[in-house]
């Protein structure tokens, strides 16, 4: 049995997927651009302004599930080069002050949209 989530907060998706799938105790992310769905823009600003709404575009679906960043087990960092890396990191950082998950983060040819970074991530309740 599964669930659907989505957040009107985050960007709707642009394929044949969901934001969010529940099954069980356990909350499968959609990797997520760095689209502010607000204003219905891409930023396409420095790496920490892309990273920073990719996550707070994770937030959004964390929040419409009843979760948090802290359910997080295991985060999926897809960049179009890895010399952002040490960028995206602190970044990322700042929403995993303690017990951080799991994760791998992979250079990859191209994203969706011509982005730099793209983030999915499991979580659990």
């Amino acid at each position: 049995m599964k669930e659907i989530i989505n957040s009107s907060k985050a960007p709707a998706p642009i394929g044949p997927y969901s934001q969010a799938v529940k099954s069980g105790n356990t909350l499968y992310i959609s990797g997520q651009i760095p689209i502010d769905q607000e204003n219905d823009i891409l930023i396409e600003g420095s790496i920490e302004e892309e990273t920073e709404q990719v996550m707070k575009n994770i937030g959004y679906i964390l929040e419409e599930a009843g979760l948090s960043f802290p359910h997080v087990l295991k985060c999926s960092i897809f960049v179009s080069s890895m010399n952002d890396f040490a960028r995206i990191n602190t970044v990322y950082g700042k929403y995993f002050l303690e017990n951080p998950p799991a994760r791998e983060t992979v250079e990859v040819s191209g994203l969706p949209k011509g982005v730099n970074v793209e983030i999915s991530c499991i979580a659990t309740f």
